[in-house]
This record gives C-alpha cells, sequence and structure tokens, in this order.
C-alpha cells in the first residue's frame, strides 16, 4: 500500500448508511419489524372484536358521542402505522434514552393489545366487571403512551408528533369505555 492510500474502513461498503450509521438493510428491516409487532397487535385484537363486536357489544348500552362502528377500523389501522413510524423513528437515532423510550413503548403496545380481549372477550363471561377491568387496562394505557410521547419527543420531534393522534383517540376510547361500564 502506498503511503497516501489509506486502508478500507468498515464503512465503505456499498450499502449506504442511515442516521447512527445503520445501513439500509437493517432501516428497513428495523421498520418492518416495527409494522409487525403493530399488525401483530391489530390482529390479535380483532379476533375479540369480531367474535363479539355483532354479539353482545351490538345491544350494549353505548355513549352517544360513540361513532359507527366501521370508524374504529380505518382509525385503528392510521394509528398503528403512525406508532411503528415512530418507534422506527427512535430506533434510527440510537439516542442515549432510545432504549428506554422503546422499552416504554413496548408497554404501551402490550397494554393496547391487552385491552381488547379485556373490553370484548371478557363481557360474555364476566358481565360488567370485564369493562371496569379494560377501564384499568385503558386508564394505564394512556399513561403509558403519554410517557411514551414525553420520552420519544427529545429524541425525534416526529415521533413525539405521531404518537399524539394515538393518545388522543386512547383518551376518548376511555370516555366510551368509562360509558360502557356504568351503563352495561
Amino acid at each position: 500500500m502506498q503511503a497516501n492510500q489509506q486502508p478500507p474502513s468498515a464503512d465503505s461498503g456499498t450499502q449506504p448508511r442511515g442516521i447512527g450509521g445503520r445501513g439500509t438493510g437493517s432501516q428497513v428491516l428495523a421498520f418492518l419489524v416495527f409494522l409487525g409487532a403493530s399488525a401483530l397487535v391489530a390482529g390479535m385484537g380483532s379476533l375479540a372484536t369480531f367474535n363479539n363486536v355483532n354479539g353482545w357489544y351490538a345491544g350494549a348500552d353505548k355513549a352517544p358521542w360513540s361513532p359507527p362502528n366501521w370508524v374504529f377500523g380505518p382509525v385503528w389501522t392510521v394509528l398503528y402505522i403512525a406508532m411503528a413510524v415512530a418507534a422506527w423513528l427512535v430506533w434510527r437515532r440510537r439516542a442515549e434514552k432510545s432504549g428506554v423510550a422503546l422499552a416504554v413503548y413496548a408497554v404501551q403496545l402490550v397494554l393496547n393489545l391487552l385491552w381488547t380481549p379485556s373490553f370484548f372477550g371478557l363481557y360474555p363471561v364476566l358481565g360488567t366487571p370485564a369493562l371496569w377491568i379494560a377501564f384499568a387496562i385503558i386508564v394505564a394505557l394512556a399513561v403509558a403512551v403519554a410517557v411514551t410521547v414525553m420520552y420519544f419527543g427529545p429524541i425525534s420531534r416526529a415521533a413525539g408528533l405521531l404518537m399524539l393522534p394515538y393518545l388522543s383517540w386512547i383518551v376518548f376510547a376511555s370516555s366510551l369505555n368509562l360509558w360502557a361500564a356504568l351503563n352495561n
């Protein structure tokens, strides 16, 4: 090797590097993992919903401000995609608190997963107490999402902002859950 040549570096490969030194391939894979996690939670939740939305829930006393059932699917689809993008943006930054932020994100995702079967699936078995259990879960979910926003925002402003519609929807859904618990 001549004196003016430098040895090849680890970054000299053909794969472009993104934010935080992560290659395009790993970024695409990570995005697909976050999207897949959201899709898994959505899919598992829909199992409890499909079996009960036309069952006990069809005749339930619902809040006067409840939207028609067809609204929930499109809204949740957009929210789950936004959640996945937000988590991916935080992951890409490799910030000091990204690990903690993503751990809090995982907690809220688990709480999200628990709410639907609690609300829709347990009611035929437990009756009104199931709605109160679901209400406790959705309140914990709202807190977890708010904490997620607080962690995401300083790492990626866009990620924090992407989580705000989700937080708003959870608060709205909490009001629907509370009405159902008080009136069924």
